[in-house]
């Protein structure tokens, strides 16, 4: 029997592989590159000492969100307002709560979801569900009493900030209620072709593919042009020079790209540590308070 060449071998077996993940992010429409979910619990609030509700959502497709309600520290119906927190692509809400929990401290009530496939939320991930789930959980949040009548935030962060933009902008634009009182992008893409495309050139076996396999994902998300739309609400970008997944470039981008009232704060910490720095969260509370 000959022999096999083990560098044939190993030739095919990579030029195989090779084909399967092209295959993959084709069939996907990119979705890889924004999504890294999973299902494990890393802390709930309780643990770092805030009360607590998890609530269960019903999407419009059938799929089942989880989220939690975390009231403001304050005598009740004296919350200064509500902030509506979108987390990143990887793992889900357990691992993203620290970015948020100083806020109930503070006199502000938080909300946050975990978009379809992460966490305990069913289905699968992909760009148009996850903008439907931040929709459901607005509308859930738009027919609770005793946030209706406080101001409302709207807090993204990278991809939540991608996705965030989609729906302050149709929200403001469609004059939906309650009326959102600020907006605050945190380390945010400046499109989701756009950072696709970047993220595809970096790695050898999808940098000859990183046009086309961007031209999957419909140009109706480019934060870009949807961020001028969220006005007359303002609109707060953060972005680190030191942004090692998302550069900084992006933030300007947005914030050139945004009308007034908007603020530029740019920060020096990695990608999605702002709210470690004590200066930082002074800086989204001024905001929120429509301090200069």
């Amino acid at each position: 029997m000959a022999r096999r060449n083990p560098r044939i071998f190993l030739n095919a077996t990579t030029a195989r592989f090779s084909g399967l993940l092209v295959a993959l992010m084709l069939l996907s429409g990119c979705s890889s590159v924004f999504f890294y979910p999973d299902r494990v619990t890393y802390i709930t609030p309780d643990r770092l000492n805030l009360e607590y509700e998890d609530i269960y959502l019903d999407t419009a497709d059938g799929e089942t969100l989880h989220g939690w309600w975390l009231p403001a520290e304050a005598p009740e119906n004296s919350a200064r307002g509500t902030v509506y927190f979108l987390h990143g692509n990887a793992q889900n809400i357990s691992s993203h709560i620290l970015n948020v929990a100083w806020l109930p401290e503070r006199g502000y009530n938080v909300f946050t979801i975990d978009y379809r496939g992460y966490g305990q939320s069913t289905g699968d991930p992909d760009i148009e569900g996850a903008l439907h789930d931040v929709e459901t959980g607005l509308r859930w949040l738009a027919e609770k009493p005793d946030v209706t009548d406080r101001p409302l935030y709207i807090l993204g962060q990278s991809l939540g900030g991608g996705l965030g933009i989609a729906l302050a902008s149709e929200w403001t634009h469609r004059k939906e209620q309650p009326r959102l009182d600020g907006v605050i992008l945190d380390g945010t893409f400046s499109g989701f072709r756009k950072i696709a495309r970047e993220k595809l050139g970096e790695f050898w076996l999808t940098w000859p593919l990183q046009i086309p396999l961007s031209w999957t994902i419909p140009e109706d998300y480019e934060g870009v042009d949807h961020v001028s739309r969220i006005s007359p609400v303002p609109v707060m970008v953060i972005h680190s020079v030191r942004d090692g997944i998302i550069p900084f470039h992006h933030g300007e981008a947005l914030y050139e790209a945004a009308e007034e009232p908007k603020k530029f704060l740019q920060t020096d910490t990695p990608h999605g540590a702002t709210f470690v720095i004590p200066g930082y969260r002074r800086e989204v509370i001024r905001f929120m308070e429509g301090g200069e």
